[in-house]
This record gives C-alpha cells, sequence and structure tokens, in this order.
C-alpha cells in the first residue's frame, strides 16, 4: 500500500507545481516565495525514488539515487526560510527591513551547513524494507528530529502565527502545526507513508499562502 501512496504524492506534487506554474502565468518573475517550487521538485524526486525503489531492487543504483533524496533535502528543505521571509514581506501589516532579509539568507546557509556536517559527512546507507517499500535508509539514526527540521519547523510557526494575527490568514499555521503534530504522534496504522502525507498538507498550505497574499497584491497594483 505505502508504494502507491508514495506514487499518490509524487503525482500530487506534480499537480501542484503544473496547478501552480498555469496560475502564476500572468507574474513569471522568481521572488523569494518561489523558493517553495524548489522544494517541491525535491519532494517530487524524494517520493519518486521511494515508490519506485521495489521496482529497481536493492544494489548500487538504488543506493547511489538515494544518497540523492538526502542531499537535495539538505540543500532545499532550508530555503523555506526565504519562503517565509518573501511571504512576510509582501503582507500588508508587515515590515520586512534589509537586516531581517540578510537575517534569513546567513540563517538558510547555517542551515544547509549544520545539516551536511551533522547529517550527510559520515552518511552510510542500508536498505530496509518497511510496508512492501525498500529503500536506503542511514545506518546510525540520531534520536530527535535533526536541528534543521527543528529550526525550519519554528521558522514556519512563527510566520504562521505572525500571518495568523496580520492578515487574518491561519492556513500557514495550520498546516504547519498539522505537520509538526504528524512528526511527533505515532498513529496505530501500519504505514510508513502517513508522515509525508502530512508534508504534502503543508506543502498545499505554502503554496495557498503564496497564492492568496500575491493575489492581494496584484488586485492591489491593477
Amino acid at each position: 500500500m505505502d508504494s502507491y501512496l508514495y506514487i499518490l504524492y509524487t503525482l500530487i506534487y506534480i499537480g501542484i507545481i503544473i496547478s501552480s506554474l498555469y496560475q502564476g502565468r500572468s507574474n513569471s518573475s522568481f521572488s523569494r516565495r518561489s523558493f517553495i517550487y524548489l522544494v517541491i521538485v525535491g519532494l517530487i524526486v524524494d517520493n519518486s525514488i521511494v515508490a519506485m525503489g521495489r521496482l529497481i531492487g536493492e544494489g548500487t543504483f538504488l543506493e547511489n539515487i538515494s544518497y540523492l533524496r538526502y542531499w537535495i533535502h539538505a540543500f532545499l528543505t532550508p530555503t523555506l526560510t526565504l519562503y517565509c521571509v518573501g511571504i512576510l514581506e509582501i503582507s500588508k501589516n508587515i515590515t520586512i527591513k534589509k537586516p531581517a532579509l540578510y537575517g534569513a539568507i546567513v540563517i538558510t546557509i547555517l542551515l544547509i551547513t549544520v545539516e551536511i556536517q551533522s547529517e550527510l559527512i559520515n552518511l552510510t546507507l542500508q536498505p530496509q524494507w518497511e510496508f512492501s517499500v525498500l529503500r536506503y535508509v542511514p545506518i546510525e539514526t540520531a534520536s530527535g528530529p535533526p536541528l534543521m527540521i527543528l529550526f525550519v519547523t519554528i521558522i514556519l510557526l512563527s510566520s504562521g502565527v505572525l500571518l495568523w494575527i496580520s492578515e487574518k490568514w491561519v492556513w500557514l499555521f495550520v498546516g504547519a502545526s498539522l505537520m509538526t503534530i504528524g512528526s511527533i504522534v505515532s498513529f496505530p496504522i501500519d504505514s510508513g507513508a502517513i508522515t509525508n502525507g502530512f508534508e504534502v498538507i503543508l506543502i498545499i498550505f505554502l503554496v495557498l499562502t503564496k497564492q492568496h497574499l500575491e493575489r492581494d497584491v496584484y488586485n492591489t497594483e491593477y
């Protein structure tokens, strides 16, 4: 069942990309908010590799492309910090000054560096079968969430609270909260793909937040 869920997640992400590009055709310039699309591309790669694991089978090829999953995660997930700054800077009631932007860039670089140093430098993978899904996972797994994920989650939640207060837009906070709950709570379901489902929900709310605020800006300007 999990293999089909990962395929479903991949198709949903592809659908989000196509739909977003179609809806945003009138505003095609790249902005800090556009980093969400890079994150989605990374999730497409991640979920598709996991979905195809059992078809590829154990071996060097699956192991090598599995390393790609972790490197993409390390480089793209921290850019959600820049996404949050991009979202807040087009809010009508929030002012983002240059120091905050520079700080977000520094934080993003630091989070990428921390993730590489703590998770990837000595990363060694081993095959694991779970719920009929074959994937390569780290031999040594640290207890608790990685520091990078913890900081990104705090940034998403904080940004969600600010938008809730200033714009009465609660959905960024809802998405980040559901993702946090999904990562912490152990559900009595025979599936290892549940957390990835909460990722899908989070991404949907992040894209909706982007579209909502950009629509307000576009309508104001024109």
